[in-house]
């Protein structure tokens, strides 16, 4: 009965559970398929709002790109718009323009029109104005009594008459003009100049004068009929003077070197005592070696003063000749180192270099050592000889220059004419003769009344300034301005002079009258 009722409640249970697990199925089977529907549900649902987005975004995308197209129309509406105002402004100028040259090229043609008719006319009128100058011109001549020579003549005077107003008018303007604005300026440089420069003033002769101890030396330095006297002059060049002047003895000549070889073989007979031919030409040439060493010694001494190093030995001999080379009574060594002085100093001014302006103040004159013995100016030696021994081109042009018988070609050489003129017309610089003095005064005077209209001249200041008086009713201002332009070119042409010369022209005019 056990395994019975065991089986049956085996079944039972068997039944039991399959019924159990069948509503258990059933129960998940139906919630599953709930909640699948629910998922589809909520899927769809998904859908349908992914779908609406979706649309939305299609529409919004859709609007904006229509509202992008209809502004991109617009705007290429806007600028064809723009295009077609434009061209058909240019249109309505060209067409404008097309007018204005038609109607210009009408006037064109009507001016031309009026043009031939008027050169026609003036075709006429002229062939009967020059048959009336013609007649007129008869009538004048007959009238008048004058040539057509005769009235260009005096035509052309007027003519002049008025150019030289014009003349002296555009002269006065100009020198007034650089003389404001050069005046002051140069002024200071060269009182500047004059001031730092101290240098002596020697004004040399032609003649020597060798002292004797005693009467009794004259009679052996004149030796047997003259024989002494004979050989010293033989051998030296220069002219040996006895006068009644006691103790004294005088050396002539116009070469300072020889005469003071003259002067020193004198001096050294004399300490000798031993005087005849055979001894004074011993002496003498001893004395031309020693004068040549002095010479030498004498350059390199101003070389050295002037502070001028590097010139050549020959230079340096031919600046010691200067020593015993005079222009009008002035040394001309001191005045080549008064020269390199203020050169220098006007350099310094300058801005420029002043060792370069006191070579050149140094050598301007070194052409003077050797023109009594070369053809040519001493300007233009100087400069072949500083060109010969390797000067720069600044010193060879500036001493070509500097008395302007060449135009100066730099700043230096325009110093150097400054500087040259500044040292030779220094107070007691120069010395003339009387002959000489008057003779130039006579010339300054002769040159002035050449010219028509002068009345006096004079001659003033020893010669550095002419004063000309001219008639008032014959030359007006402006022509007296033209004489001293003039009167100033036929001086630089005519003379040699130190220095520079002052033209004064006066015109005055004086109305007299007495009361009684």
């Amino acid at each position: 009965m056990i395994p019975i009722i065991v089986i049956s409640v085996a079944l039972i249970a068997a039944y039991s559970g399959y019924f159990l697990r069948k509503h258990i199925a059933g129960k998940k089977l139906r919630s599953a398929e709930a909640e699948a529907e629910h998922i589809l549900e909520a899927a769809n649902k998904e859908v349908l709002d992914k779908r609406r987005e979706a649309e939305l975004e299609a529409k919004d995308l859709l609007h904006r790109m229509r509202q992008d197209f209809d502004q991109e129309t617009r705007e290429r509406k806007q600028e064809i718009s723009n295009l077609e105002k434009r061209l058909t402004q240019k249109e309505e100028n060209i067409d404008r323009r097309l007018d204005l040259l038609e109607k210009k090229e009408k006037e064109i043609d009507s001016r031309n029109d009026n043009i031939k008719k008027q050169e026609e006319s003036l075709k006429a009128r002229d062939s009967q104005l020059h048959s009336l100058v013609a007649e007129e011109k008869e009538r004048l001549q007959k009238i008048s009594s004058l040539s057509a020579e005769e009235a260009k003549q005096i035509l052309l005077g007027r003519l002049n008459e008025e150019l030289n107003n014009e003349k002296a008018a555009i002269i006065r303007r100009q020198e007034e003009e650089i003389r404001s604005i050069a005046d002051k300026k140069s002024r200071e440089i060269l009182s500047l100049a004059i001031q730092r420069c101290s240098a002596e003033h020697t004004v040399e002769s032609t003649v020597s004068v060798v002292t004797l101890p005693n009467d009794e030396m004259k009679g052996r330095v004149i030796g047997r009929e003259g024989r002494n006297i004979r050989a010293l002059e033989m051998a030296t060049g220069v002219d040996v003077i006895i006068d009644d002047t006691p103790e004294a003895v005088t050396l002539s000549g116009f070469d300072a070197v020889r005469r003071e070889i003259a002067r020193l073989s004198l001096e050294k007979l004399i300490s000798d005592g031993r005087i005849h031919p055979g001894r004074i030409e011993e002496i003498v040439e001893k004395t031309k070696k020693e004068m040549e060493e002095k010479i030498r010694e004498e350059g390199e001494r101003a070389a050295f003063e002037s502070g001028v190093n590097g010139l050549h030995p020959e230079i340096i001999k031919l600046l010691g000749r200067l020593k015993y080379r005079t222009s009008y009574g002035q040394n001309a060594l001191q005045h080549s180192k008064e020269v390199s002085f203020l050169l220098g100093i006007m350099s310094s001014e300058l801005g420029l270099d002043f060792k370069l302006g006191r070579r050149i103040g140094l050598l301007h004159d070194i052409g003077k050592a050797v023109d009594h013995q070369v053809e040519g100016t001493h300007a233009k030696l100087g400069a072949d000889l500083a060109k010969k021994y390797n000067e720069s081109p600044e010193v060879v042009g500036a001493i070509e220059s500097h008395h302007e018988e060449v135009a100066p070609q730099s700043l230096y050489a325009v110093l150097a004419v400054a500087a040259d003129a500044v040292s030779a017309a220094r107070p007691g610089a120069r010395r003339e003769t009387l002959e000489t003095y008057i003779k130039r005064l006579d010339k300054l005077e002769s040159i002035a009344n050449l010219f028509k209209g002068v009345e006096k001249s004079f001659a003033i200041q020893a010669g550095r300034e002419i004063r000309v008086i001219v008639q008032p009713d014959k030359i007006n201002d402006s022509d007296a301005v033209v004489m001293a332009r003039d009167i100033r070119k036929k001086i630089e042409e005519g003379m040699e002079y130190p220095g520079q010369i002052k033209v004064t022209v006066i015109r005055e005019m004086r109305a007299i009258e007495y009361a009684k």
